[in-house]
């Protein structure tokens, strides 16, 4: 088992609550969204469809959103001429909405550590940063900066 999915294993409860789980790519976007502010369910879907490169049907959507009602995560209200629900996220919503953000942003994380290189500042770098040959090997630094006035002590 990778160190990933031992992570995803014992912490899958964490991103659970009763009858909700965020098992897909559709159901994380949609709170997402919904953490961005109120949305209706047309403006949802529509909204996805880019993020997930593919046609969203309403039967994607809306179970979810219900599964998410029916445990006090969002409420609605009716606006305009057509009473059209407006979906927003409650309190325990925002709470749980947050420690699912937390939650996926360990497991990235847990990805991206191992691709790190660490300025001799101590700054993280990614990508790109400032390489330089000290002593004969190649070192990254996060600015141009550092590098010049590295001494290597």
């Amino acid at each position: 088992m990778s160190k990933i999915e031992s992570y995803l294993y014992l912490n899958i409860l964490v991103l659970n609550m009763p009858n909700v789980k965020i098992t897909n790519m559709l159901n994380f976007y949609t709170l997402c969204l919904l953490a961005h502010g109120p949305k209706h369910g047309y403006e949802l879907i529509k909204e996805l469809e880019p993020k997930l490169g593919r046609k969203i049907s309403a039967s994607n959507v809306y179970p979810f959103l219900s599964s998410l009602r029916k445990n006090k995560l969002i409420k609605f209200d009716k606006i305009g001429n057509r009473d059209k629900k407006v979906y927003h996220l409650t309190q325990e919503g925002r709470k749980f909405t947050h420690q699912m953000f937390n939650k996926f942003g360990d497991l990235i994380n847990i990805a991206i550590e191992p691709r790190l290189a660490v300025c001799p500042c101590g700054c993280k770098i990614y990508s790109g940063g400032h390489a330089k040959k000290v002593r004969g090997k190649l070192m990254k630094f996060c600015c141009s900066h550092c590098a010049k006035n590295y001494n290597g002590k």
